[in-house]
């Protein structure tokens, strides 16, 4: 029984742990990074065409967005998770896939105008994405799961978002059976629309993030409808539009949840009939899928508006902006209006055409209602940068940048505590992840001088023996020094390949001879076409 860490280690984005059990290879999420990676992340000790599951705590892109380059490199396993997070990922992975291939035609079409250049592929296509979906496996929250001799697991609603789950996996070798349980990313308390976070009763080991290990939220929950009303008429009363850079699963649906409030009660004097925009097909999907879940995710506020014919996230004056042309409209519109666009982060996606559009205005407001990581266009901005380059066009950033404080999908410091000394027995180790480098030492710090918790924050490539409760290899952190992101080259597909077949060779050990001999002769006859020697 190995554990060993691959992403979101002493970083926030990329979330990857790899357990060896039973004879098994599992990868608990497999998730995309995002902004500046500090550290360079260890390789899969195996071949991703020998992973047997993928246990997923949740749809966000940082946690399964490279599922596709899973499939694309032989993956043919089970991705297991709760039944709202494969409705989500059924539109997320094919978005992420959409966004690779459009960055890739875009940084192809700027190689041509420079000479020497190669042309690049995307790091995964359509295809991909459909393969991964078509592995996804949904499963309720609460039940016990028999996933193959020896192991068992069991999803239970961390609150964070639709469908977010902590994992339990119980793992049996001869008569030893050890308890780790993966947080996931713990949700904060008093969010609209969805529950809080549900917390564990026991267990050997926890894997736990700490992305706001170092920082709390507001004491009392903030009044969200006066500030957010606030924001809407001074930026109304200027002329301006109000601009959010919003995450199309989660947080768009929150925002339109606090605007049919506003809205419904006509608190924005002068302006009460003001156009809500929401400019991403994600959202808009993502959206009726929240509807689609909520007798199983929707916390008992947000259902008494159900149980009375409401829908707590839809009102008059709401419009969907779907295709391209029905985008870029937008901003020829000149009524004061709220526009809902992805990404969150400003770094991909419809957004980035609305900065341009805004951010040079001095009547506007951008608003930030989410996490911006290190090394985001949305961090710089939220930092007070002067101006950007959008689109190869330099703009300055007249526009009012404001930030919704305390509006967070993720548990502050001492709501992650709290879930932790959930626990009735203190576990034997706490292995704390998804945090940013400073954040995760001093959140170690924390749990073990002030809680009495051994916590570790395993740098990316440490393996730990769950059997011995030891290190196996204590990994040193290795820092980033040049790394493409979203694209590879086609040689790279084809090592991919490559391994593919490896994986696949391996599997059919203990095939009858027979088979085997056929196989060798057709992969013989593949390398005599192709041999250039």
């Amino acid at each position: 029984m190995k554990l060993t860490f691959i992403g979101a280690a002493h970083e926030v984005t990329g979330s990857c742990h790899y357990l060896e059990a039973c004879g098994k290879h599992i990868l608990v999420d497999y998730g995309m990074e995002q902004g500046v990676n500090v550290f360079e992340n260890a390789d899969l000790p195996v071949e991703e065409a020998l992973i047997d599951y993928v246990l997923l705590t949740h749809a966000h892109v940082d946690h399964s967005g490279m599922l596709p380059f899973l499939y694309a490199r032989g993956f043919r396993g089970q991705i297991i998770t709760t039944e709202a997070t494969v409705d989500l990922c059924s539109i997320m992975l094919r978005d992420c896939a959409h966004i690779q291939i459009m960055e890739a035609e875009w940084k192809n079409r700027k190689a041509k105008r420079s000479a020497g250049n190669s042309l690049v592929e995307p790091l995964f296509t359509m295809e991909d994405a459909d393969g991964a979906i078509r592995r996804l496996v949904p499963c309720p929250y609460e039940s016990m799961i028999d996933l193959c001799e020896g192991i068992r697991v069991r999803f239970t609603d961390i609150g964070h978002l639709l469908g977010s789950a902590s994992i339990e996996v119980w793992l049996t070798e001869g008569d030893v059976t050890k308890k780790i349980v993966f947080s996931g990313d713990i949700g904060n308390f008093n969010q609209p629309l969805i529950k809080d976070p549900s917390k564990t009763a026991e267990a050997d080991y926890v894997v736990m993030e700490s992305t706001y290990g170092d920082r709390l939220h507001t004491a009392d929950r903030p009044d969200y409808i006066t500030e957010l009303t606030r924001i809407l008429k001074e930026t109304f009363d200027r002329g301006g539009n109000v601009v959010i850079p919003s995450f199309a699963v989660g947080r768009t649906q929150e925002m339109l949840y606090f605007l049919r409030q506003i809205k419904e009660n006509d608190l924005v004097a002068g302006h009460e009939d003001f156009p809500v925009y929401v400019d991403s097909p994600l959202a808009v999907d993502a959206t009726g899928i929240f509807h689609r879940n909520e007798e199983t995710c929707f916390d008992e506020e947000a259902m008494e508006l159900v149980r009375h014919g409401i829908n707590p996230i839809s009102f008059p004056g709401l419009r969907l902006a779907i295709t391209s042309e029905e985008s870029k409209a937008i901003n020829f519109e000149n009524t004061p209006k709220v526009i809902i666009s992805a990404s969150g982060m400003c770094e991909a996606g419809r957004i980035r055409h609305h900065l341009k559009h805004n951010l040079w205005r001095p009547e506007c407001t951008v608003l930030f209602v989410g996490y911006q990581a290190v090394g985001t266009l949305g961090r710089a901005l939220v930092e007070g940068i002067q101006e950007v380059k959008l689109f190869g066009e330099t703009i300055e950033v007249r526009a009012k940048i404001s930030t919704l404080p305390g509006l967070s999908g993720h548990a502050d410091k001492n709501g992650l505590i709290d879930w932790i000394e959930g626990f009735q027995e203190k576990p034997r180790r706490v292995f704390v992840v998804h945090g940013e480098d400073s954040v995760c030492a001093s959140f170690v710090e924390c749990l073990t001088a002030e809680h009495g918790i051994k916590a570790y924050a395993p740098y990316s490539g440490t393996c730990f023996n769950l059997l011995t409760n030891k290190l196996e290899y204590e990994a040193e952190p290795i820092p980033v020094k040049h790394k493409a992101r979203g694209v590879s080259d086609v040689f790279t597909r084809l090592l991919s390949a490559g391994q593919r077949l490896l994986g696949v060779i391996r599997k059919n050990e203990g095939c009858a001879n027979k088979d085997l001999a056929k196989f060798a002769d057709q992969i013989n006859s593949l390398c005599d076409k192709w041999d250039r020697s």
